[in-house]
């Protein structure tokens, strides 16, 4: 089945390579045709969810022939990866959209859900859906280890305890109105499961080691911001501190099982913290800024390695590993190589590589055999002749600061005086490397440079430029945009009087920015989800009871405001700068959102409707804040070019 699919894909991609237009639209939005590749711990079996025919489905294949082994159709399910916990049974993570009560923050959260596909059996398994044990709510708090006894196999995972166990009473929230979890083991194959450490209120993690021991866990108090992790079930603390935003996480183990790695904030920094679990005090302190972030081996549940952050360079601490990944990513030059997945040897690993007009693909290397092969693509119907080239650009902001951005440029068209679409990431703590962008290379294929810049305040750069970004909303911020746009400009590579600007929440935020706050930059903006009255966010953030939590600490400091009555939020809030719009705007939202940030669009429409200023608003099937389903991408795509190919057309000429 498997390769009959390939064929019909390569039928597919003949036929696009031949057209003299650009793909659809549509072609851009599909979710990727195949992702989330994974390898089995023995590296004889792969997942990944995949589109056959039109169905969105998780296959299993045999690595040595490529045929599946099994096949689960997922539908609308939002999967958002794929675990072994041994070469028979797969864990899949996927998160459905919930309406939440009053008392919560938000309107709306995805809750995250696990599915057990055991391969033997050809049963799937839903994580707290045992139909006749109703005392956990069907959503899972995480998965924190996997072990095996007496043949039967066990996950660990955080589960949501309801106060009333058998009446459908209420789930245990802290005084803040905050869920918190238990520790369950659950059955991997018949889905039973028991309560395996109860909990006191706050944000917990555990780390179980494959004997099925808890080694640790920690704990952190939104309402006052302190931490701990603790040895065992109820150890004293092998670790405390305190983080306004709840930065801290168990890992894993360390480089060795006597040892746990703890990452958390401290001092301005984030620091990975190696901790003994037999000497009371011993710890190794590393810099994720300069070490990458950690690479922990799902088969041992060991640090192995770490990754740098913006360019996805892999650094093993086993040389014969580090030899084998090293020659992966040498078969693939002038591409951009990330790592997805290994086997436990890494003698079979799966890379993703895109660049030098290609639009991207999951390879299998196999170090036996000195060979690469093509799994699937992640854009099939997207060719070489509609990928346009993709660069880092280095330039520097108004006061100095160095910046680094993304720039996508037109196939096939002199790079110069090019109109230019600008798209800041969502986050903002978010950042863009070098790839294919489906939304930068959609507009790209019709003519458009694609600008996405890391500002400061963006991740990737180190914890001192994430820094660099608090209480710079609609400042520095917003002008490391828009000094991107002049530095492109003075190569001669843009037209910077035919720029239009587009972005999803933060990136909606700076847009609406770009054409209130600024003038004369942008000649038109869209905006999707994007925030506009930044103190009726600060509000909207706090609990129901008014308390203030870990979500809240982060939103002052990100917008350097101690409460919403600051009056320095209505000099940054584009609704409060409706009257100054100089540009045509689309506003987008989801139609069954009900979110308090989606209000946000709201009282953008109404300040500009207010202000006598013209606005577009489409509202996108569905609730979809962060665009990761199919039709609401491609509805936000489709509007988003087409309002922009009308205000800023691609082949109208250079403006003086």
């Amino acid at each position: 089945m498997l390769q009959r699919l390939f064929a019909i894909m390569a039928v597919w991609l003949c036929a696009a390579a031949a057209m003299a237009e650009p793909p659809p639209i549509e072609d851009y939005g599909k979710l990727p045709g195949v992702e989330l590749v994974s390898l089995s711990p023995s590296g004889q079996r792969y997942a990944m969810v995949a589109v056959v025919g039109d169905q969105r489905r998780v296959l299993v294949v045999d690595a040595a022939d490529n045929n599946p082994i099994e096949i689960q159709n997922i539908g609308v399910a939002k999967v958002d990866s794929l675990r072994w916990v041994d070469d028979d049974r797969l864990l899949i993570f996927h998160s459905v959209t919930a309406k939440l009560d009053l008392e919560f923050s938000v309107r709306t959260a995805e809750l995250m859900e696990c599915t057990v596909l055991n391969i033997a059996s050809k049963t799937a398994v839903l994580i707290f859906g045992n139909k006749y044990q109703t005392k956990v709510a069907s959503m899972i708090s995480g998965y924190f280890g996997y072990s095996e006894n007496d043949g039967h196999h066990f996950g660990y995972f955080g589960g949501y305890s309801y106060n009333s166990v058998w009446d459908g009473g209420d789930i245990k929230t802290t005084s803040r109105g905050l869920l918190y979890a238990d520790l369950y083991r659950v059955d991997l194959d018949t889905g039973d499961f028991k309560l395996e450490l109860k909990m006191e209120p706050g944000r917990n993690e555990w780390l179980v080691s494959r004997e099925g021991e808890v080694v640790a866990h920690s704990q952190f108090d939104s309402g006052g911001g302190t931490w701990r992790v603790a040895a065992g079930r109820t150890g004293a603390n092998l670790l405390t501190g305190r983080s306004a935003t709840g930065a801290v996480s168990l890992r894993g183990f360390g480089r060795s099982a006597e040892t746990i790695l703890v990452e958390a904030e401290e001092d301005g920094r984030n620091i990975l913290h190696e901790v003994s679990l037999v000497t009371e005090g011993s710890t190794a302190k590393f810099e994720i800024d300069r070490t990458g972030m950690p690479i922990i081996d799902d088969a041992t549940g060991l640090w192995i390695g770490n990754r740098a952050a913006d360019e996805g360079k892999v650094t093993l601490f086993d040389p014969v590993r580090q030899a084998r990944v090293a020659g992966a990513f040498k078969a693939f030059p002038g591409y951009f190589v990330d790592l997805r997945s290994f086997s436990a040897d890494f003698r079979r690993m799966i890379v993703f590589a895109d660049g030098g007009g290609d639009s991207g693909g999951y390879w299998m290397v196999d170090i036996d055999k000195h060979s690469a092969e093509q799994i699937g693509r992640a854009y099939p119907t997207v060719r070489t002749a509609h990928v346009g080239p993709v660069r880092w650009v280095d330039y520097k902001a108004a006061d100095g600061l160095a910046m680094r951005g993304v720039l996508t440029l037109p196939p096939g068209r002199t790079a110069k005086n090019l109109p230019l679409v600008v798209l800041p990431h969502g986050g903002p703590e978010s950042y863009d490397t070098p790839g294919f962008d489906y939304m930068a290379q959609a507009f790209a294929a019709r003519g458009y440079a694609a600008f996405q810049p890391n500002f400061r305040g963006s991740g990737g750069s180190g914890d001192a430029f994430r820094y660099a970004g608090y209480g710079q909303w609609g400042r520095k911020m917003q002008t490391d945009i828009s000094d991107g746009v002049s530095e492109l400009s003075r190569q001669g590579l843009v037209d910077p009087k035919r720029a239009c600007i587009i972005g999803v929440g933060y990136g909606g935020y700076a847009a609406l920015a770009g054409v209130t706050l600024q003038q004369g930059v942008y000649r038109c903006a869209v905006s999707y989800d994007g925030y506009s009255d930044l103190a009726a966010v600060l509000t909207g953030v706090t609990t129901g009871s008014g308390a203030i939590s870990a979500s809240a600490r982060a939103w002052r400091r990100y917008l350097g405001a101690d409460a919403a009555s600051d009056s320095g939020l209505d000099d940054i809030s584009p609704a409060e700068f409706a009257g100054r719009t100089d540009a045509p705007i689309l506003l987008m939202r989801g139609k069954d959102d009900n979110d308090v940030f989606v209000d946000q669009t709201r009282r953008m429409e109404r300040a500009l409707k207010a202000a006598g200023k013209p606005v577009d608003v489409i509202l996108i099937p569905g609730a979809d804040p962060v665009l990761i389903q199919e039709p609401s991408r491609i509805a936000m795509l489709k509007a988003s070019v087409a309002f922009v190919m009308k205000h800023n057309p691609p082949d109208a000429p250079p403006a003086h």
